[in-house]
């Protein structure tokens, strides 16, 4: 059974993490994944832009998936289809991540079972720069 996360836990989530992966994170400044991004930068998390046919995004290095970062994630945040999260919740389950954020739009009830059967936190269909903005302030 899927646990829905509630403000408190979401105040939790967003206060602990630090390292934030952004699977499908988009090179167009107008794209709402970079848009979000820009936002988790300038409050202050580090993230790691996860996009196979980007070198950067933001300045920052891209990686072509989620195993081949070396930083320990908190915070997998996807910007995919929903047809195609099952694979990256499966490699954020490999790489240790703590929770996954499917972004607004964002359902797999089957990858939510996944992560939550695995120990992973699970958000789905929520925006995680809204909901850090619903939070405010937030010391960080």
């Amino acid at each position: 059974m899927l646990h829905i996360p509630s403000h408190k836990d979401y105040s939790a989530i967003l206060t602990s993490a630090k390292n934030i992966a952004v699977v499908g994170l988009s090179p167009k400044a107008a794209r709402p994944s970079n848009d979000i991004a820009r936002y988790l930068i300038g409050v202050g998390y580090t993230v790691y832009p996860v996009n196979p046919g980007q070198d950067s995004i933001l300045g920052l290095k891209c990686y072509p998936s989620l195993d081949a970062l070396s930083a320990s994630i908190d915070i997998v945040n996807i910007f995919r289809r929903s047809s195609e999260v099952l694979p990256i919740v499966e490699a954020a389950v490999e790489i240790g991540a703590s929770t996954v954020w499917m972004q607004e739009g964002i359902v797999n009830t089957e990858a939510a079972d996944y992560a939550e059967a695995h120990g992973l936190q699970v958000v789905m269909d929520r925006c995680i720069k809204i909901d850090h903005m619903n939070l405010a302030p937030i010391a960080h």
